[in-house]
């Protein structure tokens, strides 16, 4: 069963780097803290005035513990970061209408906006927050140093929070795309490793039917062939059969070589293979070596042991030969094994069965071509070529 891990859309929270409030609070308290001390040594404030100061300060305070904090965390469609920058407006532009020494405030407010809110609500908030306080000069008409000193801050503050603020919001939104991006991955990695093992599975399930269908069924086969005829010889070579199909059992369940390649060579097997295969029908077999005998990968040899086994099976199945010629020829790059019967021949009309398709298929995994020839009548000749590297290169 395929497991597919699903893909989280939520905004990261707090685990992430830009959500770690620690510096952000810091920055916060150290501009609180130089505010309430302005408003406190502000000489020109009445008490009534100083202490209306110092409330609304701790109320900014305290809406920022009780949702500024959470508004964070959350992101910007929590209604605690709207809430907490109305609040801020609200507390905080009598405060630096009454000392405007406060607005120190402002470069911890202002960075706030800009993460609760979206972009163009924290701009609005910003330019709020810096232009309110201008509605004392309708009241009482500030002097020229007065509007010297306030256009001088509101234009730095201004100036500083609308470039670091878009800033910010687009370092938080790459910072929630890559988080995203790095969760789809792992999502996608997870399926993948599944498929992989499924298709690993699959493979293997193919692989153990064909050594299924190129060892036993062709053993049990050929048993049933033998002891259909009450004939002492015949009935010796059907349990001589047997023995081989129970080796090529044991040689499946422990994932060694074939078994009739265990402790012989590619020529010695298919020689085996071959005199057995005519002493079970009756038929005349020649088995011949050309080119330079070497030692060939065991891959190679694996390949085409299966392919003479499964020839061999199509002759007794389907042939009904007299004589068959089994080739193994060496060339510089490549293994060539030529089996060659004088039987029926090939029906252009038949289809290959499981044990042609899976040879074919054996083959040219292997990187190598199988061709099947042979009109009707006129014997079959089957070709399996695979590459074994150049002789210098190693086997």
């Amino acid at each position: 069963m395929t497991v597919v891990k699903l893909r989280d859309n939520s905004p990261p929270t707090s685990q992430h780097v830009f959500m770690r409030l620690s510096g952000w609070e810091l920055l916060y308290l150290v501009a609180f803290l130089s505010s309430v001390f302005f408003a406190i040594s502000d000489g020109t404030l009445g008490t009534a005035e100083r202490v209306t100061a110092i409330v609304l300060l701790s109320g900014c305070l305290v809406a920022y513990v009780r949702l500024g904090r959470r508004a964070v965390g959350v992101g910007y469609r929590s209604w605690e970061g709207r809430t907490y920058v109305v609040l801020l407006i609200v507390l905080f532009t009598p405060v630096s209408a009454i000392c405007p020494p406060t607005r120190f405030l402002l470069f911890a407010l202002c960075a706030q906006c800009f993460m609760m809110v979206p972009k163009n609500q924290a701009r609005i908030a910003v330019i709020i927050f810096n232009v309110a306080p201008a509605l004392e000069f309708l009241v009482d008409p500030p002097s020229l140093q007065e509007l010297t000193v306030f256009l001088g801050v509101t234009l730095t503050v201004l100036a500083f929070a609308l470039t670091f603020g878009p800033w910010i919001v687009d370092v938080i939104g790459q910072s929630r795309e890559r988080a995203s991006l790095i969760q789809e991955l792992e999502a996608k990695r997870a399926e993948v490793a599944a498929l992989s093992a499924e298709r690993g599975a699959l493979a293997e399930r193919e692989r153990l039917a064909g050594e299924i269908h190129d060892t036993l069924a062709q053993g049990f086969t050929s048993i049933i062939m033998l002891l259909q005829q009450p004939d002492p010889r015949r009935v010796e070579l059907a349990v001589q059969t047997a023995r081989e199909n129970l080796a090529e059992a044991r040689t499946l369940i422990t994932e060694l070589s074939p078994a009739p390649l265990s402790g012989a060579t590619l020529e010695e097997a298919l020689g085996r293979i071959t005199s057995k295969f005519g002493e079970e029908l009756s038929v005349s077999t020649v088995f011949e070596v050309r080119g330079d005998s070497r030692a060939t990968p065991t891959k190679v040899d694996v390949v085409l042991l299966r392919a003479a086994q499964e020839a061999l099976a199509n002759v007794r199945k389907h042939a009904r030969a007299g004589s068959v010629t089994v080739t193994l020829e060496y060339t510089p790059e490549a293994a060539r094994l030529t089996l060659q019967d004088d039987g029926a021949g090939v029906d252009p009309s038949a289809t290959e069965g499981y044990g042609l398709r899976g040879m074919r298929a054996r083959v040219e995994q292997a990187g190598g071509t199988l061709t099947v020839t042979g009109p009707p009548g006129g014997g079959t000749v089957l070709e399996a070529v695979v590459p074994t590297g150049r002789p210098d290169q190693g086997a």
